[in-house]
């Protein structure tokens, strides 16, 4: 008789925790089987090592990417206005699987790494789909991170970083990169 997948699921969701929380170091089998409330046999039964559990976590994430991919390109505001505004939201499954990534790839997970470049470089390919300068894409994506970053530094907690741009500022700062998006490629200067 097989586990239900909800067993595997709450130990990918604890070794998750665990690394955000705690750091690739805290994050052993014995306190992922603690956290999520099964036996060390009972992990192993669904994940043969902590490598297997690595590996079921970056494979979240790009799930995750794949999509929140799908939603930019089919996003009624548009792939522009969806990746800016979106780059706030954080403590939701792609932010905590994202954030997870990085605690391994900090910690030198070579295929964490790995798998943050390609993360990085779909993201950027899906907003290139659609803004004709490759430039204003980048810029796009680096906007998005440090709205991510500012958003993730700070929280709901306006005394501990610079306050989420308001509804009025982040319509603005779309309205902006849009025009820029619609723009015709800029020839690279000599």
């Amino acid at each position: 008789m097989s586990r239900p997948p909800a067993a595997r699921d709450a130990v990918l969701d604890a070794f998750e925790r665990i690394l955000i929380d705690g750091g690739e170091r805290a994050a052993t089998l014995d306190a992922t089987a603690r956290a999520a409330g099964v036996s060390k046999g009972g992990l192993l039964y669904h994940f043969s090592s902590r490598e297997a559990l690595v590996d079921a976590v970056l494979a979240r994430f790009r799930e995750l990417v794949d999509a929140d991919i799908e939603q930019l390109e089919r996003a009624p505001e548009g792939a522009v206005a969806y990746y800016v505004r979106s780059a706030v939201a954080v403590g939701h499954p792609l932010d905590r699987a994202g954030v997870a990534a990085a605690r391994l790839a900090q910690a030198g997970s070579v295929p964490a790494v790995r798998v943050i470049r390609a993360v990085r470089q779909r993201w950027l390919g899906a907003v290139r789909r659609h803004v004709s300068d490759p430039t204003v894409a980048l810029a796009i994506t680096l906007i998005g991170d440090g709205l991510y970053y500012d958003s993730a530094l700070h929280g709901d907690d306006a005394e501990t970083g610079v306050d989420a741009p308001r509804a009025a500022e982040m319509d603005s700062l779309i309205a902006l990169l849009e025009r820029l998006a619609a723009e015709p490629p800029r020839a690279p200067t000599p």
